[in-house]
């Protein structure tokens, strides 16, 4: 079978520069993370000849990758944050973040929020930083009474917020989204593809699981009334045994029990683990698809798997996908499964 050719397309500012990238093209790296983290590209390119330019911090590229003769994956927009020229061989190093991920997002700020959905947070931040909101629906519902933003940027504390409720906050594309992890539910509400891997798929892998972090509660504390300064429940755990506390009191009850029910949620998928790479990259996977692999021991296979992250690199290896596998909580949300075209198939 004829070896497939890696293919990419990259833009400046709307410039295609492909052509001239190409020749020149060490390594390509974009890193695709499920929250809180920006996407990020790293572009390595020879410049031995002394006649590349670096370009400036703020310029937009946009990439697509894949295969050549099969379609391209389109991966989005890069604002240049970090340029570096080094040498001998002299090369120039651009690194740039999902480009929706203003650097407003990131200033701290002075806030409290009263009597407010997580949707109502939400849209009013999008709306600061001219983001479309993309809350979903369960999430979106949940009444907040009291939280206060504390030199804590906008960033940050939706990240914090995401935690509490065991959601995915992320800017893709102009969308701030805040979605639940691991429902196998795309922002638009359709089920997301369920993506098969075998063991002939890849050429090296680690599976991990440890006993001291599989927590089977979380305990958590919130503020009581009267003489009763402060209170605690317990979500899971039989007989209070192998118990993680939280340290943060919440303002009530309920906020309490989400914490602990998110964290529990957590501990759960995080008792399993498995990074996996593949020998041929696969641009279509992202985090949060669901996964299921085979050839591997049995309680491998049997694992439903979460994409935690994604690592797709081009250079003179070939093109490689690196993933990051969690342990999925709800493996009845996988309604379906599709197995998405090896490449050169």
């Amino acid at each position: 079978m004829k070896q497939p050719t890696p293919a990419f397309t990259i833009t400046l500012d709307g410039k295609d520069l492909t052509s001239k990238v190409e020749p020149r093209l060490i390594s390509l790296t974009i890193t695709e993370c499920r929250g809180g983290e920006a996407d990020t590209l790293d572009l390595v390119l020879d410049d031995a000849d002394g006649k590349l330019s670096i370009p400036p911090r703020g310029a937009v590229l946009a990439v697509s990758i894949g295969w050549d003769g099969e379609g391209l994956v389109d991966k989005g927009t890069f604002t240049v944050d970090e340029t570096e020229h080094s040498g001998a061989p002299d090369i120039i190093t651009v690194r740039g973040r999902s480009a929706s991920m203003t650097k407003e997002m990131g200033e701290r700020q002075e806030k409290s929020w009263h009597q407010k959905t997580v949707g109502d947070i939400v849209k009013t931040i999008a709306a600061k930083h001219k983001l479309k909101p993309v809350v979903g629906d369960a999430l979106a519902k949940i009444a907040i009474p009291h939280i206060d933003q504390t030199h804590e940027s906008d960033m940050s504390f939706l990240t914090r917020l995401a935690k509490r409720y065991d959601a995915t906050m992320t800017v893709k594309e102009s969308n701030l989204l805040f979605m639940p992890i691991g429902k196998g539910v795309s922002a638009g509400g359709k089920d997301l593809p369920v993506i098969e891997i075998t063991r002939a798929d890849g050429d090296q892998h680690r599976y991990h699981v440890a006993e001291r972090e599989s927590y089977e509660g979380v305990k958590a504390f919130y503020r009581g009334t009267g003489r009763a300064k402060r209170k605690e429940l317990v979500m899971g755990g039989e007989n209070n045994r192998n118990i993680k506390v939280l340290p943060e009191v919440y303002a009530t009850e309920a906020e309490a029990r989400a914490a602990a029910k998110s964290e529990l949620t957590r501990c759960k998928r995080g008792q399993a683990t498995m990074n996996y790479s593949l020998a041929l990259g696969r641009g279509e996977i992202r985090p949060e698809l669901p996964a299921y692999v085979s050839g591997f021991k049995d309680e491998i296979d049997a694992t439903p798997w979460l994409v935690k992250r994604a690592t797709h690199t081009i250079s003179d290896q070939g093109f490689l996908t690196g993933l990051e596998l969690e342990m999925r909580d709800d493996p009845a949300s996988a309604r379906h499964r599709t197995n998405f075209r090896r490449p050169g198939k």
